[in-house]
This record gives structure tokens, sequence and C-alpha cells, in this order.
């Protein structure tokens, strides 16, 4: 299986969240999974990347041309594709994952997560869609999409496609349970 993980890259976050991510990192490879990341070396992206080859998983990053440049890029992972864009490291992502977790982060993450359960309620694709938020961050986007179903914005059938978790076990167990 591999598994894709959408997470932030700021460095200015709390460290709280960078533990996170490389405790999900050390959990994917205690299941012999792949991790399929932006292909990025800092903040939680890193971490994430690093936990997985800490327990001695593969890890497999996506990472445009541009952020290559500004020396953002994992060279540390066992494959790094060198794309022109990011829509195409956003297709690329999705065609070599299994699944998708998003941990918290910022807007990058938010776009990514909301274009994988677009895909996947019309079915452009068939994979389970996860959000990973222990602490909390994400509260007030849940609300958000409580609110814009009851104004009828969000349609029947969308909200069940997102599976809301807490625990990095339960996140890797509804990545296997669809």
């Amino acid at each position: 299986m591999r598994i894709a993980v959408f997470c932030s890259s700021s460095p200015t976050i709390d460290a709280k969240y960078v533990d996170l991510a490389f405790e999900l990192g050390q959990a994917i490879a205690a299941k012999k999974w792949d991790l399929v990341s932006g292909g990025g070396h800092i903040s939680m992206m890193g971490a994430v990347a690093r936990g997985v080859r800490s327990g001695g998983g593969k890890t497999i990053g996506v990472i445009p041309q541009a952020l290559v440049d500004i020396e953002f890029a994992d060279h540390d992972s066992h494959e790094l594709h060198v794309v022109d864009s990011m829509r195409e490291r956003k297709g690329m992502i999705e065609e070599l994952s299994g699944a998708f977790i998003a941990l918290p982060g910022g807007l990058g993450t938010l776009e990514e997560l909301f274009e994988i359960w677009v895909g996947r309620f019309l079915k452009f694709h068939d994979k389970p869609v996860i959000v990973l938020d222990p602490f909390g961050l994400y509260s007030p986007l849940r609300q958000m999409i409580d609110h814009l179903e009851s104004e009828g914005f969000v349609k029947p059938g969308q909200r069940e496609l997102l599976h809301w978790t807490t625990s990095v076990e339960e996140a890797l167990d509804r990545a296997t349970s669809e």
C-alpha cells in the first residue's frame, strides 16, 4: 500500500505537529507501507518521511522543479520525481497513492485535501480520504462544513467520504477499511 500524506511545510509551527508527522511516518513503516509525499524535507513534510525511513520504509517524493531550485527537496527519498508544476505534482501523488491522510496544515494542505475529496465524490477515484486531527486544529473547518451542509452547499453523501480521525492508529485503520 502506498499512502499519501498532505501536511505543513511551515518551519514556524509548534513542535507537536512535527512530532505527530514523525509518529505517523513510523506507523506507516510499521505496516510495511510506502509514503508518497510532496517531496520536501522541512517541517511536517520532512518529519513524516524521516519517520518512515527510521522504520525501514520507502519514501516517494513528488516535487516541482521550482521548489528543488530553492533547496526544498528531500534528497534522501528513495524516489524523487521532479515535475514541472503543482498540478502535475498533485496528479502524480493521486496516481501513486492508495489512500490519503491530511495532517494539520495551511492553505496548500487544505487545497490538496479539498481537491482529493472532490475527486472522490465525483468518482475520479475511490480511495479513502482521511483527516488526522488529534489537536482540534480543523474543528472550525468541520463546523463550517456542517454549516455548508445545513445550507445545502455540501451535497448528500459528500461528508461521508471524508473520515475525521484523532489518532494515528484510527487514521491508518480507515485507510484500509473501504
